[in-house]
Order: C-alpha cells, then sequence, then structure tokens
C-alpha cells in the first residue's frame, strides 16, 4: 500500500514541491508601486476629536471621597432616580400573615 502512495503522491501532491520555487521567480520578477493615493495616511491625533474637560476637585472631607461626582446633578447616573414607596403594603394585598415571611 505505500509503495503504491508513493507512485501516486507526485502526480496529486507534486505542485506542492513546486509552489516554492515558483513564488521565489514571482517575488524576483516585477515590484509595483502603490499609486501615491493608496500610500497610508498618517495617522490623526486624538486631541483633535476627543476632548476631556477638568474635573471638579475633590472634596476635603473624608466623607465626600466616596460618591462626590454624584453630588453635582450633571455628573448623576440617570437610572437612579429619587426613591419611590407605593401607598400600599404588598403583603396586605396578598393576604399572606406576617409568620409567613
Amino acid at each position: 500500500v505505500e509503495k503504491d502512495s508513493a507512485e501516486v503522491w507526485p502526480n496529486k501532491w507534486g505542485f506542492l514541491t513546486e509552489f516554492r520555487r515558483e513564488s521565489v521567480k514571482l517575488n524576483g520578477a516585477v515590484s509595483v508601486e502603490p499609486p501615491h493615493h493608496l500610500d497610508p495616511q498618517p495617522a490623526t491625533p486624538t486631541e483633535k476629536y476627543i476632548h476631556v474637560g477638568p474635573s471638579p476637585p475633590l472634596p476635603q472631607t473624608t466623607q465626600g471621597l466616596i460618591g462626590w461626582r454624584s453630588g453635582h446633578s450633571h455628573l448623576q447616573l440617570e437610572k437612579y432616580g429619587m426613591v419611590r414607596h407605593g401607598r400600599r403594603s404588598f403583603l396586605k394585598e396578598l393576604g399572606w400573615p406576617l409568620e409567613g415571611l
């Protein structure tokens, strides 16, 4: 079986041995310069399109170190609003005894 495979291999896979020789010929044959409009452009500095304003100064108290930004209305997250409590008790609506908790 191996002898048959060795005889058939050049017919089936012989192009793999020729690939290196052909690639060396093609690389050395012609080198084409790309047109000037396809040359890479220099990178735009980020300062042109990203503007970061200064942060307000830190408060002097130790309590103010945590959550000091949330004290400013323009820096608060909009999903955290005022806490609202319902007018009725949910347990009273269900009719559950208080011991069931």
